[in-house]
């Protein structure tokens, strides 16, 4: 799984004006826990662009002064009206205990019912994941060739390798529907 760095800074002070100064600033007020002890620190807001707004998955070495920490990002939090980013929270990861992460599914392959004339619609985008991080994917394959006209393949149809996959094995992931040409057709033939 790809890594990426994030260069922070301990803070001092904590509490609700503090943090809108960091704010101010340009920061966002983080948080890193699940290690030794939990850390407060600020990191300059364009440093989440590789992070936040992307839909790959990452983990994230946090750099805070000089001491480095693999982590995961566990929760991020927007303003409701200018969608700025306001916190950040960290989760610190080792190697010998297993992690919960969304994973994006990618779909290969053409769908044979999308050569009949379907559209391959994807009705779910991640899935959550439990692994020990050097298990973690970039991302879950699933092979759609197989799939006809009408038919929907689903969260249990996924392989799993060194990852468990959380979500219910019945929620549908892709289906190829029928286009409303291609039902006038199919009724019209019988």
């Amino acid at each position: 799984m790809k890594t990426v760095e994030i260069v922070g800074f301990k803070r001092a002070n904590l509490g609700k004006s503090d943090s809108k100064s960091v704010r101010e600033k340009g920061n966002v007020p983080c948080v890193l826990y699940g290690g030794k002890e939990q850390v407060h620190f600020e990191v300059p807001a364009i440093l989440f662009r590789e992070v936040v707004y992307t839909p790959n998955a990452h983990l994230v070495e946090v750099n805070i002064e000089g001491s480095k920490h693999i982590s995961i990002l566990q929760e991020v939090q927007f303003h409701p009206v200018s969608d700025m980013l306001l916190h950040a929270d960290f989760m610190e990861v080792s190697d010998k205990k297993p992690v919960k992460m969304e994973i994006p599914i990618k779909l290969t392959g053409s769908a044979a019912g999308v050569l009949k004339g379907g559209k391959l619609v994807q009705k779910l985008r991640k899935v959550k994941v439990k692994a020990l991080p050097k298990d973690l994917p970039d991302f879950v394959e699933l092979n759609v060739s197989d799939l006809d006209l009408g038919k929907s393949i689903r969260v249990g149809e996924i392989p799993q390798k060194d990852f468990v996959i959380l979500n219910s094995k019945l929620v549908t992931v892709a289906t190829i529907e029928i286009p409303r040409a291609l039902k006038g057709k199919t009724e019209g033939e019988a």
